[in-house]
């Protein structure tokens, strides 16, 4: 009997047929794995498997409690609803791609050490660039090689992490690590391996990666993108460092942070790219903060927003499939054409704006209400001035400038089929987690002691959303988007690599130009003067004392050899002869 199917085996080595699949059969094939990965995560339970032994440290390839339970299982039926949604792809490679990006990230949550973590971890990340290397064109092949490098800096730190964090604790085992950033006694290894979880979180200044290669992947790329990456950041934060300080404050201001750039934004991906960094910073906040409610309210705010964030990207993506275009500036009154994707997009909008009865209601409030009883005041406001903005800008201004504003009178109708059927799905999850959570929050890590449904959370809500229509409406033609580029802290690193390849290009490449031509014109003909002069001296001068030496040597010998003839007479009168020829130098000599 099998005890643990491991769900990453599932989608890893169940991506491999797929080119071999066509038609009906592919399409099935898709939708069936991640329908048994749905199962093997809720029939699996809690406990470690896996166990090994690698170069003497043990390695637990799977670890199961709560808090991998819950992740494991949004991610699975994402996996479902994003693999509805990319049906219509006739070509294999972005649903190989997906898959195995689907795997890794099921690695991660499942991993009971941080070799498997890390092993699953590069995965993620290379098996996420080919969903944005697919898009084809110089803009999408930049981008990828752009977030391909950056995640490989991350990859690096992250193992030297983990290298350092084990030879100081001895044990390579995944879990809370103690002490903290700030005056905890936290190690160099666990600096290392913070600073690359927070990189796949996109916390500024690591955040541009993201918005940056999520507009430029394939429709159905960016909606896999938009749920995996960072939420496994998430994951592995609450897992690893719940209760530090200095993710309170990062949480915090990636919140704002996306919120803002959302104002300046005209892409329509990258303004909803821009929103998961202001929703992950709940998330982060939540993991620092570090109370049981607020850990919750971060683990379910993960679970909500990978639901509500895929329908968005599902539903500009369904626009630019349509349509081919996706700047606010150059779309409007598609409405009418499109009645069912605006009315899918919405539920997604009003989730990710915590109206009452959607799924954003019944999560990021756990968050809030967390920071208000901790005492966090500073927090609290700020948490709410967020989600005042991403009203705003994702259930207002998107919306109305990609749906209705001006007409442009373009040709367009509803998607395929498959992708209003994935929208569906996710809208109708988007309903029932807000209408009924209590499933959700018995999933959750800890018992959950908090009533979303109160007459004063209620009210103060719907102020807060409807003081921003109010200002919306007073304010519209101030929000109308402008097509221009925002600078974020891309703009280092695009200058950077553009300085670094002037520096090659130019200084460097001349001076190494001219240092070539003075060692070809000068050193390279002394050089070889030299050389030759010391070959003259070595055969005309070493070689003909050495020679000298040896014949004499030989003529000596061969004078030796014939004195020694072997009769003692001979021998006598050479002695002889050698004592009168020493008497006679004495007798010189003494004279």
């Amino acid at each position: 009997m099998i005890d643990f199917v491991h769900p990453a085996l599932l989608f890893i080595l169940g991506a491999v047929p797929i080119p071999f699949l066509k038609g009906t059969l592919r399409k099935a094939y898709l939708v069936l794995i991640p329908v048994l990965a749905i199962l093997a995560v809720l029939t699996v339970q809690p406990g470690s498997y896996g166990a090994a032994q690698f170069i003497g440290q043990e390695i637990l390839v799977a670890k199961i409690d709560r808090l991998t339970i819950v992740f494991a299982t949004v991610f699975t039926i994402m996996a479902l609803i994003g693999m509805v949604y990319a049906l219509h792809l006739t070509r294999p490679g972005q649903h190989v791609a997906a898959f195995v990006y689907v795997g890794s990230a099921l690695g991660v949550v499942f991993a009971g050490d941080y070799l498997t973590l890390y092993l699953f971890w590069e995965g993620m990340a290379f098996a996420s660039a080919y969903l944005v290397f697919a898009q084809g064109g110089e803009r999408a092949t930049r981008a990828a090689f752009r977030y391909l490098m950056v995640h490989i800096t991350g990859g690096v730190a992250l193992l030297g992490g983990i290298v350092l964090h084990g030879l100081a604790t001895g044990s390579l085992l995944f879990g809370p690590i103690e002490g903290g950033p700030i005056g905890g006694g936290m190690g160099a290894g666990a600096y290392l391996i913070l600073a690359g979880f927070l990189l796949n979180a996109a916390v500024p200044p690591l955040n541009a990666w993201l918005t940056d290669a999520y507009p430029e992947a394939t429709v159905t790329g960016a909606v896999f993108m938009s749920a995996f990456t960072t939420k496994t950041a998430v994951y592995v934060l609450a897992r690893a460092f719940p209760g530090t300080e200095l993710l309170v404050w990062l949480g915090t201001a990636m919140a704002l942070y996306g919120v803002v750039y959302a104002v300046l934004e005209n892409d329509s991906r990258r303004l909803l790219a821009y929103h998961i960094v202001s929703q992950v910073g709940y998330m982060v906040a939540g993991v620092g903060i570090g109370t049981e409610m607020a850990v919750n309210g971060a683990t379910s705010h993960a679970f909500a927003h990978i639901l509500y964030k895929g329908l968005l990207f599902m539903g500009a993506g369904a626009v630019i499939h349509v349509t081919g275009r996706r700047k606010l500036t150059e779309l409007g009154g598609l409405y009418r054409s499109m009645p069912l994707t605006v009315a899918l997009y919405m539920v997604g909008a009003f989730a990710i704006s915590a109206f009452p009865f959607f799924s954003g209601f019944v999560t990021k409030s756990m968050v809030v209400a967390a920071a208000g009883q901790d005492h966090r005041a500073l927090v609290l406001l700020a948490l709410t001035m967020a989600s005042s903005g991403t009203f705003l800008h994702t259930g207002l201004k998107l919306p109305y400038y990609m749906f209705f504003g001006t007409d442009r009178k373009l040709e367009a109708r509803e998607p395929p089929g498959n992708m209003l059927v994935a929208m569906g799905m996710a809208a109708a999850l988007c309903i029932a987690i807000g209408v009924f959570p209590q499933p959700l929050y018995a999933l959750l890590p800890y018992p959950v002691d908090f009533e979303p449904y109160t007459g004063v959370h209620i009210t103060e809500s719907l102020g807060v959303l409807m003081f921003t229509a109010l200002g919306f409406v007073l304010f519209l033609r101030a929000l109308d988007p402008e097509n221009t580029i925002s600078i974020d802290t891309d703009w280092f690193y695009r200058k950077g690599a553009r300085t670094f390849m002037w520096l090659a290009e130019k200084p460097l490449a001349r001076y190494e130009k001219a240092v070539s031509n003075v060692s070809e014109t000068a050193a390279l003909p002394f050089l070889h003067g030299t050389a030759r002069a010391g070959l003259r001296v070595d055969l005309n001068a070493v070689d003909a004392v050495v020679n000298g030496v040896a014949r004499a040597i030989l003529n000596g010998g061969g004078t030796l050899r014939r004195l020694q003839t072997g009769v003692v007479t001979h021998y006598a009168l050479a002695m002889i002869a050698g004592v009168i020829a020493a008497t006679a130098i004495f007798a010189v000599a003494w004279q």
